[in-house]
């Protein structure tokens, strides 16, 4: 019986045996450009957070990134906004990466969250909109 990729993933980001294995997954996973695998991936997420996983978040930020593009921006940001005691380098890059990819989106998707309830997220989002290129809207 042929074990399914997000299962094994998921097992994996739980016991943290075989990182090189989770890495290569994440990245197949990545790689395969199926969007139906975002819903689930999205649960464990806040699942794994909920958990205080901070490398399941990096890992499955990137590859929610990947499949989700740009409009995975508010969700990517929210992740980021939990306080795990990480440098959340992976999951830093791969925001700025989205909204240095698509701009107009990204502003459209951030600005709304600057004057998110949880001021976090208001936080990075502001944060965020510093990467987009060109001198600032209002400058």
């Amino acid at each position: 019986m042929k074990t399914d990729p997000l299962d094994r993933l998921f097992e994996l980001l739980d016991s943290l045996d075989s990182v090189d294995e989770a890495i290569d997954l994440a990245d197949a996973v990545a790689a395969s450009g199926d969007r139906a695998l975002l819903p689930r991936l999205e649960a464990a997420l806040d699942r794994f957070i909920g958990e205080g996983n901070f490398y399941a978040r990096e890992m499955l930020g990137g590859v929610i990134a990947s499949l989700g593009g740009t409009g995975t921006l508010p969700l990517l940001l929210r992740a980021s906004a939990a306080d795990l005691g990480d440098d959340q380098d992976g999951l830093a890059t791969e925001i700025v990466a989205l909204v240095q990819s698509d701009p107009d989106e990204s502003r459209a998707l951030l600005e709304p969250l600057t004057k998110d309830a949880d001021p976090v997220v208001a936080e990075r989002a502001v944060w965020a909109l510093r990467f987009l290129p060109g001198p600032p809207p209002h400058a």
